[in-house]
């Protein structure tokens, strides 16, 4: 995410002699050993390369999966044991030497453009459905056409995906009209909050966006008519045949970002390994496989001729280039968090009932709130914390829900221009040291009234929604156990159908921990929007990152 250095040389791995196709067809000892790939998320359509590799060069490779920051932070820190690591693009991670100094060689193995995919009934209505038109829309009317309401677009969270802060990054170059030049100093922060203003569907991956956006895709004003997102994902929304309208791919004229999917080895004593592995995600065979299953251009320029037919032909532009201003990343990822995105409201409903005492769960929940209230200085840590403006009610729970506890956090300062990281007021430090308090405080008895509780956030987060329609609500729920008083989840679900519509737009975010019934919490979620969390192997205060990142 973060910018990579212009003029950082290039890796050359060096060509594999070529083996017989008896040696590249033969598997592998059983007692092989695994080749581990740390990938981010988005790359998951590509596991079956796994087995493909495997037959084709000996290697077992297996990949983990991972968000974008806290890939970026295991490989940086060097606390990941995988031997290579494989992003849509290591710009975050090379921004500085310690990231640098992680990776040993790297390859790019596709691309993918940064688009801009508007439903046809908007497309039209902008005048942007002629191809000739298309080809000629900047930055600077997408940023204008955002600002006036008439693009609402879905799109991954800026500070934790690369394709959100390269798409935000797009907007500042070409509003300052500089590139290799641009500093922190020089940031139009009227782009930003214009371009900002049409930002309606938050989320973390592209699989949960695109889901989401084929629920909410609308042609009314005011509904989600758009989908920022690499070139891959767009065509194959296009082809799943799930969207009510198809997508216009809109490619600004300035330039692009485009994700290059380094794949780059971290462990030097697996160098030949990666050597293969490389030279395979590279062959022709592979190349054809990348390019139609995943829709990303294949980076052998020989390949891409032979399936030039799956790819509009404008989408390769000039690359759009970005500063090396560490300044620059540091500040317009803290600027949006704490100034330019919608604030957030949200009611954590917290499970207080007895179970909650047994095997450290109070100790868990306690060190989760902890975590979103400062007590992390790591990176992900730094993104996930509460921010300016922020709004929380905290709603314990047991055998009915209980008193709802309240804390605003405080706006920070703001400037004429540019963007810097801003410390912690006094007076948001002394929230924030509330918020762990009360979090120490909390005592465990009794039942479980789950439903009941997440119904009373829902109530009120509709009541709140009606006085600050600004804010960007959710309610995000922990329970370790099933519902054991008060309503069913189908009564639950019936009193829900009798909400205002406007609840459509709350989503529940459930964690999953202890004995709590996973099919049930799924359900829950299923009507109400937002997503399952499961806890029982991960520990909950690394569970927030994840949540944090789809308010």
């Amino acid at each position: 995410m973060k910018l990579v250095l212009r003029g950082l040389a290039a890796v050359v791995v060096v060509a594999l002699a070529a083996c017989s196709k008896k040696e590249a067809d033969a598997p592998p000892a059983a007692d092989a050993p695994v080749f581990s790939v740390l990938a981010t998320s988005d790359l998951k359509d590509a596991q079956p390369l796994e087995a493909m590799v495997e037959k084709a060069t000996g290697v077992k490779l297996r990949f983990t999966f991972g968000g974008t920051m806290e890939s970026t932070e295991a490989v940086a820190s060097g606390a990941t044991p995988a031997h290579a690591a494989w992003f849509a693009n290591a710009k975050y991670l090379l921004s500085d030497p310690t990231g640098q100094s992680r990776v040993k060689l790297q390859d790019k193995i596709m691309l993918s453009p940064i688009t801009v995919g508007v439903s046809q009934t908007a497309a039209k209505r902008l005048g942007w459905d002629d191809p000739a038109v298309a080809v000629k829309v900047s930055w600077k009317e997408i940023t204008q056409a955002a600002s006036q309401g008439k693009l609402v677009y879905a799109l991954s969270n800026p500070a934790t995906s690369n394709q959100g802060f390269m798409a935000l990054m797009g907007v500042v170059a070409a509003a300052n009209n500089k590139s290799e030049a641009l500093t922190a100093a020089d940031v139009d922060r009227g782009a930003i909050a214009g371009f900002l203003k049409g930002y309606k569907l938050v989320g973390d991956n592209s699989t949960y966006l695109a889901e989401k956006f084929i629920e909410q895709q609308g042609s009314q004003p005011g509904q989600v008519n758009s989908f920022i997102n690499y070139e891959s994902w767009l065509l194959s929304l296009n082809n799943g045949g799930k969207l009510r309208e198809k997508l216009v791919l809109v490619y600004p004229h300035e330039g692009v970002a485009t994700a290059d999917y380094p794949f780059m080895l971290l462990k030097d004593e697996r160098r030949a390994d990666y050597q293969k592995v490389v030279a395979y995600l590279k062959s022709t065979d592979a190349q054809q496989w990348l390019a139609r299953q995943t829709l990303r251009r294949p980076i052998n320029s020989e390949v891409m001729a032979s399936v030039g037919d799956l790819f509009p032909k404008e989408g390769m532009r000039v690359e759009l280039p970005f500063s090396p201003d560490r300044q620059l990343a540091d500040g317009l990822i803290d600027a949006y968090l704490n100034e330019f995105r919608r604030p957030i409201a949200s009611t954590f409903v917290l499970d207080t009932s007895g179970s909650m005492e047994g095997n450290g769960r109070r100790a868990q929940l306690v060190q989760a709130l902890h975590y979103v209230a400062g007590a992390d200085s790591s990176l992900t840590g730094r993104l996930a914390k509460l921010t300016d403006r922020e709004r929380v009610w905290m709603l314990p729970f047991s055998d009915q829900p209980w008193r709802m506890t309240y804390f605003e956090l405080p706006a920070g300062r703001t400037q004429a221009r540019g963007v810097q990281v801003q410390e912690d007021s006094a007076v948001k430090q002394a929230m924030l040291a509330d918020v762990r308090a009360y979090a120490d405080g909390l005592r465990m008895t009794g039942g479980t009234a789950l439903y009941d509780s997440v119904l009373a956030a829902l109530r009120h987060m509709l009541e709140q929604k009606a006085k600050n329609p600004n804010y960007q609500y959710s309610v995000v729920a922990f329970t370790d156990g099933e519902n054991t008083k008060g309503r069913s989840l189908q009564q639950f679900q019936q009193a829900y159908a009798a909400l205002p519509e406007d609840v459509r737009g709350i989503p529940v975010f459930m964690v999953l921990f202890g004995e709590a019934k996973e099919a049930d919490l799924k359900a829950l979620v299923q009507t109400t929007g937002g997503k399952v969390f499961d806890a029982r192997k991960t520990p909950l205060y690394a569970v927030f990152k994840d949540i944090r990142a789809y308010q």
